[in-house]
């Protein structure tokens, strides 16, 4: 596979705010990459710098092999980018702004292949074209985008919280959009804040904190970073070697194991005869909570909870 973002100790400092602090990311052609981190972490800081919309501080960043700030309109024609905010043209009707969008790339908004993919789309995502722009939701505004996006085939789809504003029936649209551009071998960088919607699309994960990127690999990689959790049926509290966090109430014992560990546990319980085996293995939650679990935790006492 070749590189399709690499940055190197990338850095951009707003006067005393340093948003990022030495980020490394390496994206490689043809994966769904999610990139994970909590508002103010430095992801849409990251994706401006990838566009060529703000110059990086310090720090080498390459985007499909050109300079983002120097090869800006060059490398928007081969890019789609979707914003968690969108705004439209106040007096456009929303086809028609789905048709400025998808000109700008590049696209022959007059051909057959366009207007057929467009059309598509529009009934997908269950989009009325004809509204003025003004009128639209916050979601709408988010389907024009969408729409525009995947209706003109790019190398690389820069995704910055594309759902901000979707139902639940709309996210699942956008997942299958998401999966056939993969198919047809785009790359994506998607930045989102549903963990299960990363989780489901995603081939590798960088997860940023302050700035710089904590964790990155497969979820297979990453997994045993975190305890997998282990119950079933049982008369009394057993101990078992490596268990942690074991309980027992209700006829279950439960307990956590290092995930790296489970290949040797498991044999183990297959000689004690266990009953109503439940193995849950760790999601990607678990595994930024690993490192945001702190924050979470002091929000939560800031409220009262």
């Amino acid at each position: 596979m070749t590189t399709v973002i690499l940055t190197s100790d990338l850095r951009k400092a707003y006067g005393r705010v340093h948003a990022l602090d030495g980020l490394n990311l390496d994206v490689q052609s043809g994966q769904v990459h999610g990139f994970l981190g909590p508002n103010g972490a430095g992801k849409s800081t990251a994706i401006r710098i990838l566009l060529g919309l703000a110059r990086a501080s310090s720090g080498t960043v390459r985007l499909l092999d050109g300079d983002p700030w120097r090869d800006a309109v060059a490398l928007h024609r081969r890019i789609a980018y979707v914003p968690g905010d969108v705004s439209v043209w106040p007096n456009l009707s929303g086809g028609e702004a789905v048709d400025l969008l998808a000109r700008l790339r590049g696209a022959n908004t007059r051909s057959g292949t366009y207007r057929v993919e467009r059309d598509r789309l529009m009934t997908e995502f269950q989009f009325e074209p004809r509204t003025k722009g003004r009128a639209y939701s916050k979601g709408n505004r988010q389907k024009i985008a969408l729409i525009a996006a995947f209706a003109v085939p790019a190398e690389l789809y820069l995704l910055d919280e594309p759902t901000s504003g979707l139902d639940p029936l709309m996210e699942v649209v956008f997942q299958r959009e998401v999966a056939r551009v993969h198919r047809d071998g785009a790359t994506v960088l998607l930045s989102s804040h549903i963990l299960s919607e990363v989780e489901r699309l995603c081939d590798r994960v960088s997860i940023i904190r302050a700035g710089r990127v904590v964790e990155s690999g497969t979820l297979a990689e990453l997994r045993h970073l975190t305890r997998t959790e282990v119950s079933f049926d049982a008369d009394a509290p057993l101990e078992l070697v490596g268990a942690h966090d074991a309980t027992f109430a209700d006829g279950r014992a439960t307990f956590t194991v290092d995930s790296d560990r489970m290949p040797a546990v498991l044999p183990e319980l297959g000689h004690m005869n266990v009953q109503g085996l439940r193995v849950n293995p760790p999601s990607l939650e678990d595994l930024f909570l690993k490192h945001y679990g702190d924050d979470v935790a002091a929000a939560r006492r800031s409220r009262g909870e």
